[in-house]
């Protein structure tokens, strides 16, 4: 585990409590979810996703509130309705929380097969390994790359690569890009695994 920011795990369990109390499938994503399945990286916010099918936004930010996470920008909840992102601060700690809301048939089956963790202390539940290398080259920013490169090399032999390969395939498709493909091909090349 590398070093936490002060406050950084009362966020991530204010943020774990919130979503308990939703009732809805969640989990964590981004950093704290590379950290948890054994890549040794900082970072200094958190990020989450939840079903998003019939969720009203009003009720999210209560809920949120209720743990000390509250909007970070004016008029969060229609920024939210545009983007599918509610953008928090946990204000005791200062730490920025992101929550993304699900609609794919991905991202549901990616909550379908979380797994639970304990992140030093804290109980979450976070994708499994292919699940989370598909977030990362789906947003492919540099650390992303490194990230998804970490995967490949410590998961990648438990991971099944077709789906891996076709799913980024797909959002490729949709968002029009050839880029995502060939980093995933160069990532398993170079972490030495398997071609198919």
């Amino acid at each position: 585990m590398t070093q936490l920011k002060p406050g950084f795990l009362d966020a991530l369990d204010a943020l774990r409590s919130a979503l308990d109390e939703l009732e809805r499938a969640s989990m964590i994503i981004g950093g704290v979810a590379v950290i948890a399945l054994g890549i040794p990286r900082y970072t200094a916010d958190i990020d989450a996703t939840l079903a998003g099918a019939d969720l009203d936004l009003g009720q999210l930010v209560e809920v949120l509130g209720r743990h000390g996470i509250h909007p970070r920008i004016p008029d969060a909840v229609a920024f939210a309705r545009s983007t599918q992102v509610l953008l928090g601060l946990h204000e005791a700690s200062g730490t920025p929380i992101d929550v993304s809301l699900a609609w794919l048939p991905f991202e549901e089956e990616a909550l379908e097969a979380s797994v639970a963790c304990d992140y030093a202390g804290v109980e979450i539940r976070v994708p499994r390994a292919e699940d989370l290398l598909i977030y990362k080259l789906v947003a492919l920013r540099a650390r992303d790359v490194d990230d998804a490169e970490g995967l490949l090399l410590l998961h990648g032999t438990t991971m099944n690569l077709g789906r891996v390969r076709e799913t980024v395939r797909q959002f490729a498709a949709v968002l029009d890009d050839s880029e995502r493909p060939q980093v995933l091909e160069r990532l398993i090349r170079k972490a030495g695994l398997e071609e198919g």
